[in-house]
C-alpha cells in the first residue's frame, strides 16, 4: 500500500531516486490505502482497502466514483448492486441490480434489470385478476333472494358463483364443488338462479332462486341438486 503527490522534487539524486521509486509504488498499487491520497488528479485510481472498493477520481477532481468491489477472501472481483447498462453514449440501456418489488408488481417498468423468482412470482401474482370478495359458504332456498354485502366500494364488473357439497347428493360426494357458475336461469321450467347486482347499489349481490337448481350429476346425466344439500361462495370483483 502506497500513495503519492506524483511531484517530484528539486533535491539530491539520491532523495529524487527514492521520491520516484515512491511514485511508481504508489502507482503499481493503485494508490491503495484506508483513505484517499491527500493529494488528487482528475480520472486517477484508487483502491480503498478499508471497503475493498476501487474508485476513480471525476474528471473535474470533485468526487471518487466507485467501480467495483474486490473480494479479498474469494480473490474475485464484483460488480456492484445498481449499476447502469449504457450504450456508448451513456445512455441508460439497463439496470444489473434489484429493483423494488412494487415496480415489478405494477408492471410497468421499462428498465432492463436482474431480478429474482419470488419477485416474478409476486409480480405475476399482483397482476393476476383475484377475487375483492369471496362470502362465507351459505345454503339457499328455492323461491327466494339471498343477499351479499361485498364491501368492495363498487358496484362488481365480475361475479360467478361456486357451489359446494355439503353432504352426499346426486352422486357429489360432500366437499365437491362446482365452480366459476354465471346465472343459469331456465323460468319456463322454474329452476336455476340469477346473480342480480341492483342498479346504483355500490354494496350488495343478490341471488334470486327459482324452484330448482339443476345441474349434471357426478354420473353426466342432468339432476335436481337439493337446495339443504348445497352451500353457495359468491365471488366477486371490482
Amino acid at each position: 500500500m502506497s500513495q503519492h503527490d506524483f511531484d517530484i522534487a528539486n533535491q539530491t539524486s539520491s532523495n529524487a531516486r527514492a521520491d520516484i521509486n515512491n511514485a511508481l509504488k504508489a502507482l503499481a498499487s493503485t494508490s491503495s490505502g484506508t483513505t484517499a491520497p491527500s493529494t488528487t488528479y482528475a480520472n486517477m485510481l484508487w483502491y480503498d482497502t478499508s471497503a475493498n472498493i476501487l474508485k476513480m477520481r471525476a474528471e473535474a477532481d470533485d468526487a471518487w466514483i466507485n467501480i467495483g468491489y474486490v473480494d479479498q477472501s474469494a480473490d474475485a472481483f464484483r460488480i456492484l448492486d445498481d449499476t447502469q447498462v449504457v450504450t456508448t453514449a451513456g445512455s441508460q440501456t439497463g439496470l444489473l441490480g434489484d429493483q423494488a418489488t412494487g415496480t415489478w408488481q405494477a408492471g410497468t417498468g421499462t428498465t432492463e434489470s436482474l431480478v429474482s423468482p419470488a419477485k416474478i412470482k409476486a409480480a405475476i401474482e399482483s397482476l393476476s385478476p383475484t377475487w375483492g370478495y369471496t362470502s362465507s359458504a351459505t345454503t339457499l332456498s328455492s323461491n327466494s333472494s339471498t343477499t351479499f354485502t361485498h364491501g368492495l366500494g363498487a358496484a362488481p364488473t365480475s361475479v360467478e358463483v361456486d357451489f359446494v357439497c355439503s353432504s352426499a347428493n346426486n352422486g357429489y360426494a360432500a366437499g365437491d364443488k362446482i365452480t366459476g357458475v354465471g346465472s343459469q336461469l331456465q323460468a319456463a321450467t322454474n329452476r336455476g338462479f340469477q346473480i342480480l347486482i341492483p342498479n346504483g347499489n355500490t354494496t350488495q349481490i343478490k341471488l334470486i332462486t327459482l324452484q330448482q337448481l339443476r345441474f349434471a350429476s357426478a354420473t353426466g346425466s342432468e339432476a335436481a341438486l337439493l337446495f339443504s344439500q348445497w352451500n353457495a361462495v359468491v365471488k366477486a370483483r371490482a
